[in-house]
């Protein structure tokens, strides 16, 4: 019978093509071996997992439904529960929830029946995934520790690795960070040192990022992401991940200033046929955000748009581009939704800056003060370097706006110093713009115009042009920005004079017979016109402008 050789070589080939990390060529490989004549449920395994690795999804649910019939039939206990246990996994991932269910209790039966076994670890996995997503960290950490117990007696790498990973997690989402990174860096070293498949490498690798980033913790989040990267990089027919790590790397370039090549690799997400939904929206979101940083409205607009319909989050990013069109009113609308609809303290702090940066502009100092606490709160609470220089920043801009520029000019200056550390040219440069703001308020001019200057390069640099904007330095042909003695009415002119000499909305309502709502519409104008982010930042811009004389600032008298 010619079938029989036929099928034994493709089998082989299969078989070859899985042991070399070829995931199409096994896939391909093992699918004619199967349509000849149907694996056994050894090579039904390799098949689910073949097509798990090139992104078929559906192949996979056929294969596992099919070895754990088999293994049901054979009597392998172990097996069946293995295939009921992935198949239910990955449903829950892809948010089949009844089906998941249903699965997970097969599984569940099987190793009741089987008593102690390394399968009743993996059974803890979705289990401490659904007390994460439910708010409650001690659960899922003990939940954890069940699991790393059995797959440590077991001897079960793969296990002990993604317990391990979780129970990081678990710990970061308490607060207790020094611990929960050990156990991610100890998830990562099994991960990369043991004999750990494929998948569930993947599954450790993205996981382990993606809590590092939630974290903010930038460092462990550069050297993961390198080790993702490698490792995908080996294997040119992976179809899972590569979107993942794509959207990683895309959002350390952002930070380390390579925003060029931060839009290409996101694009790259965009363009590969395998990317996730999940994957994609992120992308484009970091799309967006260069387009934002750039000045490219209409091209941030799209980006955020198609976030929004992959299924993501387009905040705190939309809010910043509302902001930068004038449109206060939506901007802190939008903003404040993002806060009051976060679920935990990391999730908030995402939002937060953008939260005191369009509450200053929008005159509401108590909700940008409340928001600066916030974060400082996460900050005592995490203690990892880009929180603590987000703090300082927003505490810096809400004591500037206050004129307490003894308080702002400490925090301003650990923020910058923090970036400055991290590798990150852009958000230092913003720190570096408030500082310029501090240091002419105290009369140090020279300290202003080298903090001012340094800031202007990056921005140049970077083509950051709303930034070089609001530095007072137009990236147009002209080369010249506008006064704004041009570009206010003389109504706002006058708000602006009377904001400059300290006032409060309600103290020049009270001076200019006007309601101070009127007043609020008047100075978010002059915000949107003058493209400053404050009240502070508008002042020092009509000082710098000689909008009003020669005067000296209120907090210098």
């Amino acid at each position: 019978m010619p079938s029989v050789p036929l099928q034994l070589d493709a089998l082989a080939g299969g078989r070859a093509a899985f042991a070399e990390r070829r995931w199409e060529d096994a896939f391909a490989a093992l699918a004619v071996a199967d349509a000849q004549r149907p694996l056994e449920s050894a090579n039904l395994q390799l098949l689910a997992r073949a097509a798990s690795l090139t992104g078929r999804d559906q192949d996979a649910f056929g294969a596992l439904e099919r070895g754990y019939a088999l293994c049901v039939a054979e009597g392998d206990d172990r097996g069946a529960a293995a295939a009921a246990f992935w198949h239910g996994f990955r449903l829950a991932s892809l948010g089949e929830g009844a089906q998941s269910r249903a699965w997970l209790a097969r599984a569940e039966q099987i190793v009741d029946r089987l008593g102690d076994c390394a399968e009743r670890g993996y059974l803890c996995l979705p289990r401490i995934h659904h007390l994460l997503h439910a708010g409650n960290p001690e659960g899922a950490y003990g939940e954890a520790t069940v699991a790393m117990t059995i797959a440590d007696r077991f001897g079960d790498a793969a296990l002990a690795a993604l317990a391990r990973q979780l129970g990081g997690r678990a710990l970061i989402e308490q607060g207790r960070v020094d611990d929960g990174m050990r156990l991610l860096d100890e998830a990562m070293l099994i991960a990369t040192t043991e004999p750990v498949d494929e998948l569930s490498k993947g599954l450790v690798y993205c996981a382990v990022i993606g809590c590092c980033q939630r974290v903010f913790a930038v460092d462990r989040a550069r050297e993961w992401t390198e080790v993702l990267h490698d490792w995908c990089e080996t294997q040119s027919q992976l179809g899972i991940f590569n979107g993942t790590c794509r959207v990683h790397r895309a959002e350390l370039m952002r930070l380390g200033g390579a925003w060029g090549d931060a839009l290409d690799e996101a694009m790259l997400v965009g363009a590969g046929g395998r990317s996730e939904g999940f994957e994609r929206a992120a992308a484009s979101y970091e799309e967006a955000e260069i387009h934002r940083l750039r000045g490219d409205e209409d091209a941030a607009e799209l980006a955020y748009q198609r976030t929004s319909d992959l299924g993501g989050d387009p905040q705190p990013g939309l809010a910043l581009l509302r902001l930068a069109q004038g449109r206060l009113d939506v901007a802190a609308g939008a903003i404040r939704r993002s806060v009051a609809t976060a679920r935990t303290a990391l999730e908030r702090a995402r939002f937060l800056p953008a939260c005191v940066e369009i509450l200053l502009a929008a005159g509401d100092r108590g909700g940008a003060d409340d928001a600066a606490l916030a974060i400082a709160e996460c900050a005592d609470q995490y203690g990892t370097p880009i929180l603590r220089a987000l703090a300082g920043h927003a505490g810096g801009l809400v004591a500037l706006s206050t004129g307490d520029v003894a308080r702002a000019l400490p925090q301003l200056i650990e923020a910058r110093d923090i970036w400055l550390g991290l590798g990150a040219p852009y958000p230092a440069a913003r720190v570096r713009v408030a500082l310029a703001e501090a240091y002419a308020a105290f009369g140090d001019s020279d300290g202003s115009r080298l903090e001012a200057g340094a800031a202007r390069r990056v921005f140049e640099n970077l083509a950051a042009r709303p930034d070089l904007d609001r530095l007072g330095q137009s990236t147009g042909p002209a080369g010249s920005a506008a006064s704004g003695e041009g570009l206010l009415s003389p109504r706002e002119l006058q708000v602006l004079r009377l904001v400059a000499t300290g006032k409060t909305n309600k103290e020049i309502s009270a001076a200019l017979g006007v309601s101070s709502r009127t007043v609020d519409r008047h100075m978010s104008n002059v915000l949107a016109k003058l493209v400053v982010p404050s009240r502070a930042a508008a002042t020092a811009y009509a000082y710098e402008h000689e909008l009003i004389g020669r005067q000296v600032p209120p907090w210098m008298a």
